[in-house]
């Protein structure tokens, strides 16, 4: 209510664009996400993909040992995911900012320009690379790693790898945004009070860049959940991820609700990991007193 009255004390066309923007909010976000909240409480019916009455039975499938498997799997997919884009993207994002600005924006750019092609494609191309006469292969047999072609497609190291291909970007993008805002004053005052490498990088460089470490793996670990194409694709359905369980039970089993219970339950992981950044951001302001107006 606050924002309606300063918007519409400060005249008519910030009051239109309040509008506007409350109402795209509310057609687009807040109603889609609560039909699914309703929905996950019906009843599935075949003929009417979901009706009365009202039951706790979806969310009670939940903790079926069918479902929990396929949840720790999609959770060990996505950890892994998130951890090899984070150890290999926040040395990338400090070298980045290491650059001046016209060769950081070079960089960045060069990035991001595989963004310009659609994902589904990019996966259909590394299962080109990672068949058996891919140029994984190729190389590792030019090389005498191998004698033979080795399975690396439909594989879990197939589904990680293309999920770390394709959200590499997520996690570099917000690291070296943090990365931009660390105080190099701070680095040479520990270096003149003694402090050696490992000391400045563990005690300052990364609690001072926490927020975007966090940030990037909330990022990249909720897309991983729920990239379904990618183990599809990559892993010949043998190592599904919560996504693909998700679009089963709209499109192939047609149980709406508990295909609605299961993006209930991703909804709240998404909750509780935004409440993890917020907690992050805390930390790093009543560690460092830093005021952060970005991360608010």
């Amino acid at each position: 209510m606050s924002l309606l009255k300063r918007a519409i004390q400060a005249g008519p066309f910030r009051m239109a664009v309040v509008l506007v923007t409350l109402g795209w909010l509310g057609v687009f976000v807040l109603a889609p996400h609560i039909m699914v909240v309703l929905t996950s409480f019906l009843s599935p019916d075949p003929a009417n993909l979901a009706v009365w009455p009202a039951t706790l039975n979806s969310y009670k499938r939940l903790w079926d040992t069918l479902y929990l498997g396929v949840f720790f799997d999609s959770l060990y997919l996505s950890l892994m995911a998130t951890f090899f884009c984070l150890v290999t993207g926040y040395p990338f994002a400090y070298l980045i900012s290491r650059y001046r600005p016209s060769v950081r924006a070079i960089l960045l750019f060069m990035m991001v320009v595989p963004f310009w092609t659609n994902s589904l494609i990019r996966t259909y191309a590394l299962k080109l690379l990672m068949g058996n006469k891919g140029l994984f292969n190729d190389v590792l047999l030019a090389l005498g790693i191998v004698q033979e072609p080795v399975q690396i497609l439909y594989t879990g190291f197939a589904v990680i790898f293309g999920l770390v291909y394709i959200l590499f970007p997520f996690m570099v993008l917000p690291l070296v945004s943090s990365f931009d805002k660390l105080d190099r004053n701070l680095l040479e005052a520990a270096q003149d009070l003694g402090a050696n490498a490992w000391q400045r990088f563990w005690r300052i460089i990364v609690p001072l860049t926490t927020p975007g470490i966090v940030a990037g793996c909330l990022i990249v670990f909720l897309p991983a959940m729920g990239m379904f194409y990618v183990a599809d694709l990559l892993g010949g359905a043998k190592n599904l991820l919560l996504g693909n369980l998700i679009k089963n039970q709209f499109l192939v089993v047609r149980d709406w609700p508990f295909g609605s219970a299961l993006s209930v339950s991703l909804m709240v992981l998404m909750t509780l990991m935004i409440w993890l950044y917020f907690r992050a951001n805390h930390y790093v302001q009543r560690k460092g007193g830093l005021e952060d107006e970005n991360l608010k």
